[in-house]
């Protein structure tokens, strides 16, 4: 040190290189209290620096250091005979394997590195309606050998997915916490599960077992990137080079934000600035009780940043008549998914629930729609199991939600029945149609596009294992749904009309003959929305969105009958020029092939007002084409006969 005086700045708390010096903050209310430096290398303990009464401002120490260089060394604090790792260190140096447990002795902190090139990277600020979703597990993701990357379960492993993800249309990515989370529960954690803590290691092991934390949804260290999920020692630079990467590919990275009760709520907006910052992230999706939303989404700074949460009050963000210059906020519950999985499975009284949630979209914040997430079922186990199987977790099938609107279509688990697997893929089928050709920003977990199976496992929080790993092999298993998913993504970007920013008002506003939104039931023009009904006709009309060509957009008639028996639905007439051409039926078994959508051997044309018989537990899409010159192409009706 030398004589200089310092005016003490106590924030933000942590270790921080300023003014050729470095500042250690550090709240204790004990009086014996410091930092201890060690080698970062060799990591050998260098000194013992207590804080003084003189560096104390309420219960705040801070010490400045000079002449260190930042680079080489490393440091913990310590309270008394105890060492208290620092919660907002930016990195811990060394190699932590996953899977590893990791004792506070263990967790020196560093500083980051300030070389990174981030190349002029740009945050693509994706509108919502233009949005594909995709949630992920960094490790689970990669991980399985069948991923075919070189650093399977990391950052880069991601990185090497990127063309995949892109060829499936996604284009924002939510990955499940990747800040620093302690996967293996400490002694201390495991010994307050305890009545008593004057156990001996062997019988606390019988007695808690070190279960693993695979997901990562407790308190962690929020200011720096897992450890375990980078390839090599630099996991602050994999994890830049990996949103470095994506927002090359015109892609958004979205990060997910578990704060418990205990975490302090004028905390969160400093970590949600840090990671905007320091990591150029484009989105966070917060989860906890005592979030600061309102405040939040305030934020000069995260104006353009997107933030999920279960619900905003955007009568209390926004003034009246104000609308947000990029729509951020976005509405993530689970409302949709219970009614859609409902319906799916053929329950009663669901029209009406199902077509508000289809069309749900609010004004000033959008929605995040999804019929899987990370908890729960998967797409393929949805439509595989009528029950949970969580017996691998260790807890007697006890844990997981026991309520998941599922239906095994007639055999629990793997069947070798073609029946059986053929009204299976039309399911998964089904539910892509329904999350794709509704209104709010659709979102899936990782694998369902090719029908992933977690083996009817709906709360894998602890398995590291196969359980939750991809098996990319998946996809040529399944192909058929991996297909019909880039298909429908396709059918989606191409045509606004499927993806409006507001809401439809089911009125003929722009007195063009049509209403924007309307629904049909045998008769066109006349719904049947009874308890008993499961089938409905949804017309979507073009001329209230423009192509990007400036084109109107086509019309569209959505036809779902979830019903175990066929049924009846009127086709509206179209203005004249113009019929109806089916390029959708998910009662199809044919490949549904990769190239334009219309080549989607999926039906013929029809050329006026009709009743068109649909498949039981189908969903068909129609679209409107020019009628052809009469010779050159013979007008047909269709006549669904499949059963």
């Amino acid at each position: 040190m030398t004589g200089r005086d310092w005016q003490m700045i106590p924030y933000p708390l942590g270790a921080h290189y300023e003014m050729d010096c470095i500042r250690f903050s550090f709240a204790s209310k004990k009086e014996h209290c410091g930092v201890i430096l060690f080698d970062r290398n060799s990591g050998r303990r260098l000194k013992k620096l207590p804080f003084s009464q003189k560096e104390r401002i309420g219960n705040i120490y801070c010490k400045y250091l000079e002449d260190v260089d930042p680079t080489q060394i490393a440091y913990q604090f310590y309270e008394e005979d105890h060492i208290i790792p620092d919660a907002r260190a930016r990195v811990f140096v060394g190699r932590h394997a996953y899977g590893r447990e990791r004792e506070d002795k263990d967790l020196k902190a560093g500083f980051l590195r300030r070389d990174f090139d981030w190349q002029g990277d740009v945050r693509p600020h994706i509108p919502y309606e233009e949005s594909v979703c995709y949630c992920m597990h960094v490790r689970g993701f990669t991980k399985h050998a069948s991923s075919e990357v070189a650093d399977r379960g990391t950052f880069r492993g991601v990185i090497e997915k990127i063309p995949y993800l892109k060829e499936c249309g996604i284009t924002t990515v939510e990955l499940q916490p990747v800040y620093e989370f302690m996967e293996v529960p400490s002694k201390e954690e495991r010994r307050t599960k305890l009545p008593q803590s004057l156990v001996t290691p062997k019988e606390l092991d019988q007695l808690v077992p070190r279960k693993l934390n695979y997901w990562g949804y407790k308190k962690g260290y929020y200011y720096m990137p897992k450890a375990a999920y980078a390839a090599g020692e630099d996991a602050a630079t994999e994890f830049k080079e990996m949103v470095r990467a994506f927002h090359a590919n015109g892609m958004e990275v979205v990060m997910q934000f578990y704060f418990p009760n205990d975490v302090q709520e004028r905390e969160i907006p400093e970590i949600l600035h840090f990671w905007l910052l320091e990591y150029h992230v484009d989105g966070f999706h917060l989860m906890g009780e005592r979030i600061p939303t309102t405040v939040l989404a305030k934020d000069e700074l995260l104006a353009d940043t997107k933030l999920w949460y279960y619900y905003f009050d955007t009568d209390l963000i926004y003034e009246r008549g104000e609308y947000p210059h990029f729509r951020n906020l976005a509405s993530y519950q689970d409302d949709y998914m219970y009614t859609m999985r409902r319906y799916l499975k053929g329950d009663e009284n669901m029209l009406q629930s199902v077509l508000h949630q289809m069309r749900h979209t609010y004004g000033k914040e959008a929605n995040i729609h999804y019929l899987t997430n990370y908890y729960g079922l998967t797409l393929m186990d949805l439509v595989s199991y009528d029950r949970k199987h969580n017996e691998p977790n260790g807890e007697d099938n006890r844990d997981g939600n026991n309520f998941n609107c599922s239906w095994n279509c007639g055999e629990e688990g793997t069947s070798r029945r073609k029946k059986i697997l053929k009204l299976r893929r039309k399911q998964i089928k089904n539910a892509m149609c329904m999350l794709l050709l509704g209104q709010a920003t659709p979102l899936i977990f990782m694998g369902d596009e090719f029908g992933n199976s977690q083996k009817g496992n709906n709360n894998p929080y602890c398995q590291d294992n196969t359980v939750t790993w991809l098996d990319w092999r998946d996809i040529e298993r399944n192909s058929e749904i991996h297909k019909f998913w880039k298909t429908l993504v396709k059918i989606r970007k191409e045509h606004p009309i499927l993806r409006q920013q507001g809401a439809f008002r089911l009125m003929d506003y722009n007195s063009c003959g049509y209403p924007d939104l309307s629904y049909h039931g045998q008769n066109a023009w006349r719904p049947q929305l009874e308890s008993y009904n499961r089938h409905v006709g949804v017309m979507y009309c073009g001329k209230y969105a423009q192509k990007e060509d400036g084109q109107e957009d086509d019309f569209f008639y959505l036809a779902m009958n979830m019903y175990w028996e066929p049924q009846k639905l009127g086709l509206p007439k179209l203005p004249k020029g113009l019929r109806w051409k089916q390029i959708i039926c998910t009662d199809n078994v044919e490949d549904q092939g990769e190239g334009s959508f219309c080549d989607i051997p999926a039906g013929e044309e029809i050329q006026e007002d009709t009743e068109h018989r649909i498949p039981a537990r189908t969903i068909e899409l129609f679209m409107s084409v020019p009628v052809q010159p009469v010779g050159k192409t013979k007008r047909k009706r269709i006549s669904s006969k499949k059963q």
